[in-house]
């Protein structure tokens, strides 16, 4: 159960908050200050990020403990937005500002000439209001339909309309950027945005003052600005221009999972927000089988590398598969528990999130398929490689055939199997031990039929439907 947030401190005014004794860091002071401690005493830091510990979180600790803004670089569905919106674990639960202020201004340092009036006339009286730690993040994704008006301010013609001049900053209707003043903002996808508009977040990475349609506003904003960005898209060549590039005080590279291991975590982790409950309806090795299947299809010279394939993909497979096994529950009345039949809908479903050379069109089920029935095989030598399989293959040649498929209960699957001797060893090698779920003795055979058929011991035989029937050779 997740702990109750803690309560904003009690201070409601300037002269409080001075006789509380609050100390005013900057935004990059406070995030070095906590990281520090939370390194000391090893304290929790970037939670839910997993596999970067040794290679990218290094990089970006080193980025942050020297107040560089950063740009974070990598293929589609590496992390990195997810790793920058746990920046916000690393900030004060809590900071004060002025109360009303358009740009969170802290009381001890007023950007605009309205606050800096505000606290010259109220005082100690001034009030302040308590801005939470993720109340302090900011995210936009670079379109080609952004505008400086939108990252930056323009001039609000109601504020002229109602008698102001046009020479009075009072005018300005400022942006994303300045309103995310002591926190943290983040532009996905930063080369998407159009040159123009990348020129005007220069005096913002550098100078830290806004111009708007010809106001110089010196603001010295107080933020940490950080960009995700595709390398082939992150270069003079491409489509970002140089002086930007060089504003930014560290370029970070993130990675895919480089251990099976840790994308199995990474896809169990994220994959139980869609079951809605941690007890998972997908066998260990069926993920296993997803994982290595996402690897494979990631390293297959018929996929365009350049594009990746995305961690989503082996977390939308898991979910695809967790999915099938709910539906056939519903209509069964049993436990779900997902089987290697439910495997058929991954390829199908998931076909669109991979981006293929150009001379492999049209066979995209093929490839994938290919892929999907490898890492099976892989999956099964590991786990129940040397295993006595032999009751199996007696049952098949004696009985003829076994029928099973997506919708085939896993009672009437262990009903046409039989007794088979060493069923329980084949689910105590699976991790299945003390189990006596007929759904997950129904999920270990059926793996053990797919072994038999892709070692070439039996033959299998598909039909439109999705029934499966296993048979001798």
């Amino acid at each position: 159960m997740a702990a109750e947030p803690l309560a904003p401190p009690a201070a409601r005014t300037l002269g409080e908050l001075r006789a509380a004794g609050h100390q005013h860091l900057t935004l990059k002071a406070e995030l070095r200050a906590n990281l520090l401690e939370a390194l000391r005493t090893g304290g929790a830091r970037f939670r839910g990020i997993v596999g970067f510990e040794e290679t990218v979180l290094p990089a970006l600790e080193r980025a942050l403990l020297a107040g560089h803004d950063l740009v974070l670089l990598g293929e589609r569905g590496q992390g990195k937005t997810r790793l920058a919106r746990t920046l916000t674990t690393l900030l004060d639960p809590w900071t004060p500002f002025i109360a009303g202020s358009a740009l969170r201004e802290h009381p001890y340092a007023p950007l605009t000439a309205h606050s800096k009036a505000l606290v010259a006339e109220a005082g100690d009286d001034l009030p302040i209001e308590w801005l939470a730690a993720e109340d302090r993040y900011a995210e936009k994704l670079a379109t080609p339909d952004t505008s400086v008006g939108d990252l930056i301010g323009d001039v609000d013609p109601v504020k002229v309309a109602e008698g102001r001049s046009l020479g009075d900053p009072e005018t300005v209707h400022y942006g994303l950027v300045p309103r995310a003043n002591r926190g943290i903002f983040v532009i996905n996808e930063l080369p998407d945005l159009a040159e123009r508009i990348q020129v005007s977040l220069l005096n913002v990475l550098e100078e830290r003052d806004v111009q708007v349609r010809g106001y110089n506003l010196r603001l010295p904003l107080d933020l940490l600005l950080v960009a995700t960005a595709n390398p082939e898209d992150y270069t003079n060549r491409g489509r970002i221009i140089t002086p930007l590039k060089d504003r930014f005080g560290a370029e970070i590279r993130t990675h895919y999972p480089l251990d099976i291991a840790h994308e199995l975590t990474l896809v169990r982790q994220e994959a139980v927000l869609a079951w809605g409950t941690e007890d998972s309806p997908v066998p260990e090795h069926l993920l296993e089988i997803l994982v290595r299947f996402t690897r494979a299809v990631r390293e297959a010279p018929a996929v365009d590398s350049r594009s990746g394939v995305s961690a989503r993909f082996a977390i939308a497979a898991a979910e695809t598969v967790a999915a099938s096994a709910y539906r056939r529950a519903a209509v069964t009345g049993e436990q779900p528990v997902a089987r290697i039949s439910d495997l058929q809908a991954v390829v199908a479903t998931l076909r669109g999130k991979v981006e293929f050379e150009a001379g492999e069109e049209g066979r995209e089920l093929e490839v994938l398929s290919h892929l999907l029935r490898r890492a099976t095989h892989e999956v099964f030598r590991a786990r129940l490689g040397g295993a006595d399989l032999s009751g199996l293959v007696e049952r098949i040649e004696s009985e003829g055939i076994i029928a099973s498929g997506d919708l085939v209960p896993a009672s009437d699957l262990l009903e046409a199997i039989g007794p088979v001797a060493g069923l329980a060893k084949l689910m105590s090698r699976l991790g299945m031990d003390g189990a006596e779920s007929p759904g997950l003795a129904a999920a270990a055979a059926e793996f053990a039929l797919e072994g038999l058929y892709l070692g070439r011991k039996i033959s299998k035989d598909t039909d439109d439907s999705g029934r499966v029937v296993y048979q001798a050779s």
